[in-house]
């Protein structure tokens, strides 16, 4: 799987999921302000991506996950090991 791929997956998983144009989705733009998240919505983003790339994303590091790049990246070198 390639960033490109992930990339354009996980944009089209969020703006379904959360309502929001994925011209909206800069990669260096803060995922929460970006798709106006809160605390639960928060759990819900975490839950589809978990669900789509069969991979688990612990709360300790959920808070290095700010922007869509990093969201990105995480997929991408934590889905490569499943």
């Amino acid at each position: 799987m390639t960033r490109e791929e992930i990339v354009e997956k996980v944009n089209a998983l969020l703006a379904e999921e959360f309502e929001v144009d994925e011209a909206n989705f800069a990669p260096d733009a803060n995922i929460k302000e970006t798709l106006s998240l809160d605390s639960l919505s928060l759990v819900d983003l975490v839950a589809v991506i978990q669900q789509t790339y069969k991979i688990k994303i612990p709360v300790s590091e959920l808070k290095t996950i700010q922007t869509f790049d990093n969201l990105y990246d995480y997929i991408l070198s934590h889905a490569a090991q499943a």
